[in-house]
């Protein structure tokens, strides 16, 4: 029975590359000259650093802009609150989002049981996967995920005839 698993996971290489850049860039850059801006990574765990509030920002675009050329979908990156480390330095950590969260598994279900394609979904994990009886079923499904789960960066994978 052909079958596909739908999946939300960011290639951690390129998230790594992208960091690498952005500090390269920061250290390059006449605005952030004699500053502590930087940008860190521990695992699926990125640390940006600034001198205030708006460099701190600056910072966050310079990431998001890298990522954007490595092909990284930001809607990967879980921000959280700007915390302030002494002085007037500040931080915020961002998350690197990988696998499907519960709830969002079972919003994906939903959507294909509404969708009355001749498919069925099951969560395995951290990911969903599809079967159906022929190959058209489960491109419909593919493309009907696209269209009705925008806020999450889905990719299709193991596909089997």
């Amino acid at each position: 029975m052909p079958s596909f698993d739908v999946v939300s996971e960011a290639d951690m290489i390129e998230v790594k590359n992208a960091v690498e850049q952005s500090n390269k860039e920061i250290i390059t850059r006449f605005d952030f000259k004699g500053s502590s801006a930087k940008v860190e990574q521990k695992e699926a765990e990125i640390t940006i650093y600034g001198d205030a509030d708006f460099q701190l920002s600056q910072v966050r675009e310079l990431l998001v802009l890298k990522m954007a050329k490595r092909k990284v979908d930001v809607r990967f990156l879980d921000e959280g609150k700007v915390e302030k480390i002494g002085g007037d330095k500040v931080k915020q950590v961002i998350k690197v989002k990988n696998g499907i969260e519960t709830e969002d598994a079972k919003k994906i279900t939903r959507a294909i049981k509404d969708s009355k394609l001749k498919v069925q979904g099951s969560i395995q994990g951290e990911s969903v996967r599809v079967t159906g009886a022929k190959r058209d079923d489960l491109q419909a499904a593919m493309a009907m995920l696209r269209k009705d789960v925008p806020d999450m960066p889905l990719e299709f994978n193991n596909f089997r005839d």
